[in-house]
């Protein structure tokens, strides 16, 4: 089965894709193109997985680089594939030939570049590193590369939508005391449940950050198993573990 990519066309010409479970080699419940090395999926079939990736961005497998993710706002800064995944939860780099690509599974995959300036970023961006600000702390080191964030275009890929993210009140709570004008992410659900627009969150987030466009493709991981894997639907299914998602771009 041929990979489905799918890509945004604000991004183009930069080589960039939104790469859906389809064409893996993966089987069960990962059934697809699961790349999560840290996943309990077969080591050397994640590998062959990621070695399709880099065939389709291509890159020799060494050139695409993923990071070791942890929910955070860090940042890193990349001129050649580096010794080891960095702990971070976004990377930008003004070097050609360089695939950064980020892990996920409803989280945000967001894609940035300013075609003109040469500067490219990649982030995970789930709750938590949204409210953190990795989406601002990217921006920042793309400029600091060069790039102008009015130039700047970026791209959440498929994530979960707000009709399928139900939350507790904490996750309110938390919001509004960073600030108080995040209940407009949040919808009424059952009972004291709230509904979170997580990818709505995160474009308001890089527009206030300056980003010139900033757009979210529509997908949603939860509602569409064919396409996409998703760690909600993973667990309200009682499945042992879930696949992984890849998204990458490269000058």
């Amino acid at each position: 089965m041929t990979l489905e990519i799918l890509t945004a066309q604000a991004l183009v010409p930069v080589h960039h894709g939104f790469f859906t479970r389809k064409g893996g080699a993966s089987s069960g419940v990962f059934s697809g193109l699961n790349c999560g090395q840290g996943s309990s999926d077969q080591s050397a079939v994640v590998d062959i997985n990621r070695g399709r990736v880099a065939a389709a961005m291509g890159v020799a497998p060494d050139r695409l680089v993923t990071m070791n993710q942890v929910h955070s706002a860090d940042v890193a800064t990349l001129d050649g594939p580096p010794a080891e995944r960095p702990r971070a939860d976004a990377m930008v780099t003004a070097t050609p030939g360089l695939a950064l690509a980020v892990l996920s599974a409803d989280c945000q995959p967001v894609l940035l570049a300013d075609r003109a300036a040469g500067v490219i970023g990649a982030v995970h961006a789930g709750w938590r590193g949204a409210l953190a600000g990795v989406l601002e702390a990217t921006v920042a080191a793309m400029a600091r590369l060069g790039a102008d964030p009015e130039r700047m275009v970026a791209v959440i890929g498929p994530t979960i939508s707000q009709g399928a993210y139900e939350v507790g009140p904490d996750l309110l709570d938390a919001f509004l005391a960073e600030d108080p004008d995040s209940d407009r992410f949040f919808a009424q659900g059952r009972g004291d449940r709230l509904l979170f627009d997580l990818p709505g969150y995160g474009l308001a987030r890089l527009r206030a950050a300056g980003v010139g466009r900033a757009e979210w493709t529509r997908h949603c991981t939860y509602s569409d198993p064919e396409l996409f894997y998703s760690y909600r639907r993973a667990t309200h299914g009682g499945e042992a573990d879930y696949g992984r998602l890849i998204a990458a771009i490269r000058l």
